[in-house]
């Protein structure tokens, strides 16, 4: 009997540690209005607070280009699809790169940089924050984009998620994107010449579908700047539809169709394409053809259709004044999701995730306003984005990965919907959709009479 008594006090006693080592991880979800906290609060004062004040110049607007191939000389692992379990890459199907497009107007320069990756990494943007001295730019002036390729680069995010999605950390990877993007700049440099630029609009909802609803909403616009000099022609491009029609069998290092896209813009009307991933949350591309890589060229080729089609708008700007500038966006403590009304407490995530700043990045140029976010931002967000912004005389451009990530922002209508957008990506709590597109909003009124 007494060793059964004892048995019994040793089990309740673990039976009460493990307990509390669960309430220690795991807490209900915040559900309060996103207007009663505190973040919200925080959100209005920082635009209170931001200074974007500006002369007018008459001062020509400049714009150079360039392209550095990123691609190391050995396989590391792919940044994608955890099924792949930090994998590397078997070979090389097509080349990985940074590209920029430098602006320049009354002696103040600011670089558009895309890269083919999966993601812009946090480490990755406060390394080229810290290297930016040689350019004479500040992080301020600099509008991250990417790719979103599920099959490129991987090694940069000292996380175990991180290693789980992007395999095995290596901070040489990091260092070498960094310094690469820098390296851009400095070539873009090299190449200002006078510009102009041609904001243009074009339809395809054929390359495009809901992954969240079957017939659901989608952003079907492909929304691009042409920027002409004297002599040639560059293009930035930028579409809802994620770059996964790689799945996450295919182990090739590839851009994915933005690689089809950009290389087939180059080879046509263009000198010089880049490729950003717009509001491609609940975004995805339509997959047909036979191959992983047939349907690469027919979902990037379909695109490029559209593209040299007509243009349902389009807008020229001879001698556009430029606006850019970061604003920090305050956001819910995060809580990665379990269930719909348990979450892992925010020491927990940021153990498993990692923790970083949460920015905008804004860019106008003109009537053209970029908005780069700090997540994969959703396609069903975009129509009354859009028509806020053409009330208030603006072409919106909304892209993805700006240096830092915040997971998925969906509809808030879609917050306890069961999908991987909804529970797995969804780590700041409920209203994002609500509250990203009135921050959004904001933006846009502060700048409409700049």
């Amino acid at each position: 009997m007494k060793i059964l008594k004892t048995v019994s006090k040793i089990l309740l006693g673990l039976i009460a540690f493990l307990l509390v080592v669960v309430l220690s991880m795991v807490t209900y979800i915040d559900r309060t209005p996103y207007q009663e906290m505190p973040y919200y609060k925080a959100w209005k004062q920082n635009l209170i607070d931001l200074d974007i004040s500006q002369e007018s110049s008459n001062d020509s607007l400049k714009v150079g280009w360039a392209k550095i191939n990123i691609t190391p000389k050995d396989p590391i692992p792919l940044a994608g699809y955890g099924k792949r379990r930090g994998a590397s890459y078997s070979s090389v199907h097509d080349s990985v790169f940074v590209r920029t497009i430098l602006l320049e107007k009354a002696g103040v320069k600011t670089a558009m940089i895309a890269a083919d990756l999966l993601i812009v990494p946090p480490t990755v943007s406060e390394l080229v924050k810290n290297k930016l001295t040689k350019t004479g730019l500040s992080f301020d002036h600099i509008y991250f984009g990417a790719t979103h390729s599920h099959n490129s680069l991987g090694a940069w995010y000292n996380t175990l998620v991180g290693t789980l999605f992007a395999g095995k950390y290596d901070s040489e990877i990091e260092e070498m994107i960094a310094d690469e993007m820098v390296n851009s700049i400095l070539a873009a440099d090299k190449q200002m010449a006078t510009a102009t630029v041609t904001f243009e609009k074009d339809l395809d909802n054929h390359d495009i579908r809901n992954r969240i609803i079957d017939g659901g909403k989608i952003e079907p616009y492909i929304r691009s700047l042409r920027f002409k000099t004297k002599d040639k022609t560059a293009f930035l491009a930028t579409y809802a539809a994620h770059s996964t029609v790689l799945n996450a069998s295919t182990v090739d290092l590839s851009r994915d169709y933005p690689g089809v896209l950009v290389d087939s813009l180059e080879k046509g009307s263009f000198d010089f394409a880049m490729y950003m991933a717009g509001a491609v949350g609940s975004m995805g591309p339509m997959e047909k053809g036979k191959t992983d890589f047939d349907e690469v060229n027919n979902q990037a080729l379909g695109v490029l259709e559209e593209i040299y089609s007509e243009n349902e708008f389009e807008s020229v700007s001879e001698n556009p004044e430029v606006l850019s500038f970061q604003i920090s966006l305050p956001l819910r403590k995060p809580s990665a999701r379990l269930t719909e009304n348990l979450a892992f407490r925010p020491w927990v995530f940021k153990w498993l995730f990692g923790d970083a700043p949460s920015f905008i990045k804004v860019l106008k140029i003109g009537d053209n306003l970029m908005i780069g976010m700090p997540c994969d931002f959703s396609g069903e967000l975009m129509e009354s984005l859009d028509s806020y912004a053409k009330a208030k005389g603006l072409n919106l451009i909304i892209t993805s990965f700006n240096g830092t990530y915040a997971g998925y922002i969906t509809a808030d209508e879609h917050f306890d919907t069961e999908t991987y957008e909804t529970f797995t990506m969804s780590w700041f709590g409920p209203y994002n959709g609500d509250y990203f597109s009135e921050a959004t909003k904001d933006i846009i009124d502060l700048v409409s009479s700049k």
